[in-house]
C-alpha cells in the first residue's frame, strides 16, 4: 500500500489564532501539496520523487517557513536547509544555508545524486545548484512583509525566536514529507529556512541525517520544531531505532520520541512518519502542527489544530 505523509511546521497554533481566511489558505496549500505527491504515487512513481515534489510545493508557497516563505536572519538575509534520504539503499543528501536556490530540496537531491558527499553548506552548495542548472533567484523573491516584520520584532528583544514563537498568525516552520511506494520503498524529506534573527550561521536539524531526517527500510521520518533538541536526541534516527531495537511499532515509537523524550526537556514539536506497510503517524506535542495525509484508495486528511 501506498502512503504519503506532509507536514508545515508545529507550533501553538489556535484556532483563534487564525482567520477564517488564513485557514483556508494553509488547508489548500496543503491540498495541493498532497495531492501532486499522491498523484506520483498513484501513477507508479518512486517514493524519493513524491516526497521532493511534495516538499517542492511547500517551498513555493510563501505561508511556510522554506523556499519563498524562508524567515530573516540577524544579518537581514535568508540561510535555508534541506535533506532528503532513500531508506532501501540509505543514501541522502543535504544543504546547509544556502541563498538563493529557489528550492533548495533539488539543491539537496543533487547533493546524493551528482556528488560523493552527503552535505554541502554555502556558498558551496549555491555553486553546485548554478553549475546544474537549478533556478536561483534574487533576494527579492524570498522578502515577504510578514517575515520581515517577525525580524524586526526579534531584534527588538534581542532573541532568536522560532518562527511559530513570533505572530500569532504566522505560526510555520520546516516543511516535509515522507512516503512508501508501491515498490515498498520509503523516503523522506525536509526543508526550512530556519530561525528568526539566527546568527553565526546557525544550522537547525534539517539538513542533519537521523536529527530531523530519516529512511530506512523500516521507517521515513520528517521533524518539525527545535531543531537543537531534535538535534541532541538524534529524533528521527530515534524512531527507526526503537522499531528495530524494541520491535515497537512505528506509532509507539514516535510517540515515544516526541512526547516522553522531547516534550520533557522542552523540545516542542511533531514529526511525521510512514512503516515498510503504509501506516503512518503524525505526533507532536505542541498546539497545532499543519499537516496532510492520504493514504491509497483513501481520500486526504488535513488538519492543523489539536484534534
Amino acid at each position: 500500500m501506498f502512503a504519503l505523509a506532509i507536514h508545515g511546521g508545529a507550533g501553538t497554533i489556535a484556532r483563534a489564532s487564525l482567520s477564517p481566511d488564513d485557514e483556508k489558505r494553509y488547508r489548500a496549500a496543503l491540498e495541493a501539496a498532497i495531492g501532486i505527491g499522491y498523484d506520483l504515487l498513484r501513477d507508479g512513481g518512486a517514493a524519493l520523487d513524491a516526497v521532493e515534489a511534495a516538499v517542492r510545493s511547500l517551498e513555493d508557497c510563501p505561508l511556510f517557513n522554506a523556499g519563498r516563505g524562508a524567515v530573516f536572519t540577524h544579518d537581514g538575509h535568508h540561510e535555508m536547509d534541506a535533506a532528503l534520504m532513500s531508506g532501501h539503499n540509505r543514501l541522502a543528501g543535504a544543504v546547509a544555508g544556502v541563498r538563493q536556490v529557489q528550492n533548495p530540496i533539488r539543491a539537496a537531491r543533487l547533493v546524493m545524486e551528482q556528488t560523493e558527499h552527503v552535505l554541502l553548506s554555502y556558498p558551496g552548495a549555491d555553486e553546485l545548484a548554478r553549475e546544474h542548472g537549478l533556478p536561483l533567484q534574487p533576494v527579492e523573491y524570498f522578502f515577504t512583509q510578514k517575515r520581515y516584520d517577525q525580524l524586526q520584532d526579534a531584534l527588538a528583544v534581542g532573541k532568536m525566536q522560532l518562527d511559530h514563537a513570533a505572530d500569532p498568525n504566522w505560526k510555520k516552520g520546516t516543511v516535509g514529507a515522507v512516503a512508501r511506494d508501491q515498490h515498498g520503498h520509503l523516503a523522506a524529506a525536509t526543508s526550512t529556512g530556519g530561525m528568526t534573527n539566527k546568527r553565526y550561521s546557525r544550522i537547525g536539524d534539517t539538513p542533519l541525517i537521523g536529527a530531523g531526517t530519516w529512511a530506512d527500510t523500516r521507517c521515513a521520518i520528517s521533524c518539525t520544531g527545535n531543531g537543537e533538541y531534535f538535534i541532541r536526541a538524534v529524533a528521527a534516527y530515534d524512531v527507526a531505532c526503537l522499531m528495530e531495537y524494541k520491535g515497537l511499532s512505528l506509532e509507539e515509537a514516535a510517540r515515544i520520541v516526541v512526547q516522553d523524550k522531547l516534550a520533557p526537556v522542552g523540545g516542542e514539536g511533531g514529526l511525521i512518519a510512514v512503516d515498510a506497510a503504509g501506516n503512518v503517524t503524525l505526533p507532536f506535542n505542541s498546539e497545532g502542527m499543519y499537516r496532510a495525509s492520504r493514504v491509497e484508495g483513501g481520500g486526504a486528511m488535513v488538519a492543523i489544530y489539536k484534534e
